[in-house]
């Protein structure tokens, strides 16, 4: 199979990963606290990632390579888990699935900047058109109009967009699965004492659902789908990779139907459906090498 084809295979797996992880968020907020969520997830995922270098023993990375894990870890490790487990506290999972409809276009502007690719004006205007559906979408929802929530999921966007990007760029030298296990791993001293201080209190009698959407967050979308994500990326391209983000929204729409009953509102749908063709139409428009 050809890398561009295989590159294209494993972003699906990992798209239909990540969009899974709202609503499985959003189905263990009620029971424990948005920091440990985001934290923990992190903690637990960066024991597995330990033990994977421990046992494949790859070259530590450089120092430049060092800064930009760093970098890529503020973006996926810390604040959009925590961010988005905010954002769950207020808003329904179908909601957010709709504001995080611009995340394609967070990824390709960050990869644009590190591949060192001019966007045309065209692709601009584009991105800004989505951005403002979102906005509208946010204001005249049920929720009430533009909350918190949503200025969370925007700043958790930026994030992602800076830790998909930036990962994506180093997944070209170090491998898709170094780049998340790294990232982890350099994370962990920091998250230990916040996982600690949120620590549930009503750990064992958690129910079996949550015990079973914790651990699909921390092995799942916080470790396992970023290997194929940054394998994705560095096989096919960030910029052609980042537009299968375009399918998350609906997986996310239909796990939130599926697993927390939520009621999707044909408007909802709608908007969904206008921000994902302003991101396909600015995947077309030309982005210059400088």
């Amino acid at each position: 199979m050809r890398d561009s084809n295989k590159g294209l295979l494993f972003g699906i797996l990992a798209v239909t990963a990540f969009g899974l992880t709202l609503p499985a968020t959003k189905s263990i907020v009620a029971y424990l606290h948005p920091v440990f969520i985001g934290l923990g997830r992190a903690l637990f995922a960066a024991v597995f990632a330990a033990l994977i270098l421990i046992m494949l023993r790859p070259r530590l990375p450089n120092r430049t390579q060092l800064c930009q894990l760093a970098l890529v870890a503020i973006g996926i490790v810390f604040g959009f888990p925590v961010l988005t487990a905010w954002a769950m506290l207020t808003v329904p999972a179908s909601h957010g699935g709709v504001v995080l409809g611009i995340l394609p276009m967070a990824s390709t502007l960050a990869g644009v900047w590190f591949s060192r690719e001019r966007p045309s004006t065209a692709f601009y205007m584009l991105s800004l058109i989505g951005a403002g559906l979102v906005i509208w979408f946010s204001l005249h929802d049920e929720s009430g109009g533009f909350v918190i929530a949503d200025l969370l999921l925007l700043a958790a966007i930026v994030l992602a967009g800076l830790g998909y990007g930036l990962g994506g760029h180093l997944a070209k030298s170090l491998g898709g699965w170094q780049v998340i296990c790294w990232a982890l791993v350099i994370s962990a001293p920091l998250l230990i004492y916040p996982s600690y201080y949120y620590w549930p209190e009503n750990l064992a009698s958690l129910p079996n659902s949550a015990w079973l959407s914790f651990i699909y967050l921390s092995l799942v979308s916080q470790l396992f789908g970023f290997f194929l994500w940054y394998q994705a990326m560095a096989l096919g391209g960030i910029a052609r990779i980042s537009q299968l983000q375009l399918l998350q929204p609906f997986v996310t729409l239909g796990a939130s139907a599926l697993l927390l009953s939520e009621v999707i509102e044909p408007s909802t749908f709608a908007f969904a459906v206008a921000v994902l063709a302003c991101v396909a139409l600015s995947k077309r428009m030309p982005i210059h090498q400088t």
